[in-house]
């Protein structure tokens, strides 16, 4: 019960200060774009903490207690997307935001191509988006499950409703400020932990010794994990619409290097903590049933308790602020991309601010029966990461460094790439075949589909709906 304690009082604490900063929120600005004045510590913040959540922590242990070293590229893979974005494509399109009081992805898509695009896109990411906070609520759970022993479908409401207050009242303003604490909190958790843990196993030569299995430390590929996470997870940390969209709360360019960047460096050097604790796990906790229990299980058992109680809290932190980064593509895109855009243009301030948070509960809801038929953290986040890979990647990059591309065009790459990977996910199970796995096979076919749109069918048959003015395109430097 002592365990309980420390999480229902970080829970209120988190809470009280999202509600506390809700206080500045005077309009959609504020909620969507905190205003545009977030700094580089505040930005290097709220992205690493988004970015180290219920996947990072509970289920990249799990892929390591399973798959021994190779389980780096999990975490490794968002940290090599992240110095993509950080150096290249989040400067550029937070510049083009600024210019436009551009506030969503959903805004880009649509000022780039027309409103099909942004159509098409908002409603994908409302199946990707519950998933992966289902995955992030599944997390939650596990961690009340070793605790106090409650039911998982009871873990995930609990994980909501903390979520979806805090972040329901203050949007990515509350999240910011709340994600410096949570941040704290894991940072300190997990290098605290990871050489107490090491050290019940005899240091990282005990630990080899007692997992002689040679491809157990192969870092390149065992099982189900290695480099292949590369073309799943990499282009997610380039265009993910909830990172895209805490960049465009950034006051400037080097802001958004500078933060960005930080946080690449974070994800690189963290990637290897989870993958050892769950190597470790593997030793002192063989034959769990479920491999995502192995980070819980660590805590409750192998660390002094007030170790074990700053670790669960810090893997409590990973879930919920990483929970808010989804709320967050969740509320602005029903809000800003469908209510405002399509529904009632003419909508106040107030009324989209409503419907941003009732978003939120109804996102919350979902997620909890998503969570509840999925069977582990991996799984979920699966579904978000091929579906935001596949359908997102090509277009957002062709529409930064392309001159003209049309919707026509963002239209084909959108659809053949959701299309290839659902017929090899339902037609071959989701196996790799050839060596490539469904999330290349998509990146490739959406690749193809954009250029042969481009060639095949000239821009006088397009229409005027479906090309982008002249006057709009983005020159070398990503301006107008």
């Amino acid at each position: 019960m002592s365990y309980l304690l420390v999480i229902i009082v970080y829970s209120l604490a988190q809470i009280a200060l999202g509600v506390w900063i809700s206080r500045r929120v005077r309009g959609t600005s504020d909620f969507f774009v905190a205003g545009r004045r977030l700094g580089p510590g505040l930005l290097f913040a709220t992205f690493l903490a988004a970015n180290i959540g219920g996947g990072s922590t509970i289920g990249a242990t799990g892929l390591g207690y399973r798959d021994g070293l190779a389980a780096w590229w999990w975490v490794g893979s968002a940290g090599i997307g992240s110095i993509a974005l950080a150096l290249w494509v989040g400067p550029r399109i937070r510049r083009i935001a600024a210019e436009h009081d551009l506030r969503t992805v959903g805004d880009f898509l649509e000022w780039r191509y027309d409103r099909r695009v942004r159509a098409a896109i908002a409603a994908l990411l409302w199946v990707g988006t519950v998933a992966i906070l289902a995955g992030q609520l599944i997390g939650i759970a596990w961690i009340l499950t070793v605790v106090i022993g409650i039911p998982k479908i009871v873990g995930c409401a609990i994980g909501a409703l903390v979520v979806t207050v805090y972040f329901g009242a203050g949007g990515l303003l509350s999240s910011a400020v709340v994600n410096v604490v949570q941040l704290s909190v894991k940072v300190l958790g997990f290098s605290v932990a990871l050489p107490l843990v090491l050290g019940r196993v005899g240091g990282v030569s005990g630990l080899h010794a007692a997992l002689a299995d040679p491809a157990l430390w192969n870092p390149w590929r065992h099982a189900a994990s290695g480099w292949m996470y590369v073309a799943m997870l990499v282009p997610n940390f380039v265009v993910s619409p909830g990172l895209l969209q805490k960049i465009y709360g950034a006051r400037s360019d080097r802001t958004v290097r500078l933060g960005v960047g930080l946080n690449a460096v974070g994800l690189l050097a963290y990637a290897l903590m989870p993958t050892l604790l769950g190597m470790a796990s593997q030793v002192l906790h063989p034959g769990l049933a479920n491999r995502e229990l192995a980070l819980p299980m660590i805590f409750m058992n192998d660390v002094p308790f007030w170790v074990g109680a700053l670790g669960l809290a810090a893997v409590f932190s990973a879930e919920v602020s990483a929970a808010d980064a989804v709320l967050f593509m969740l509320a602005t895109s029903l809000s800003q991309d469908l209510y405002k855009r399509f529904l009632r243009p003419a909508a106040t301030d107030r009324q989209v601010l409503v419907v941003a948070r009732t978003a939120s509960v109804a996102g919350g809801v979902l997620a909890v029966g998503v969570a509840f038929v999925s069977k582990t953290i991996i799984d979920a986040l699966s579904v978000f990461y091929t579906v935001i890979a596949v359908s997102l990647f090509v277009p957002i990059v062709a529409g930064l460094y392309l001159r003209r591309p049309r919707a026509l065009d963002a239209l084909a790459a959108i659809g053949g790439g959701v299309a290839v990977v659902a017929a090899i996910q339902f037609g071959n199970g989701g196996q790799p075949i050839a060596g490539l796995t469904p999330p290349m096979f998509g990146l490739i076919a959406a690749a193809l589909a954009f250029g042969l749109a481009m060639l095949i069918v000239p821009t006088e048959f397009v229409g005027a709906r479906l090309r982008r003015a002249p006057t709009a395109t983005i020159d070398a430097r990503g301006e107008r």
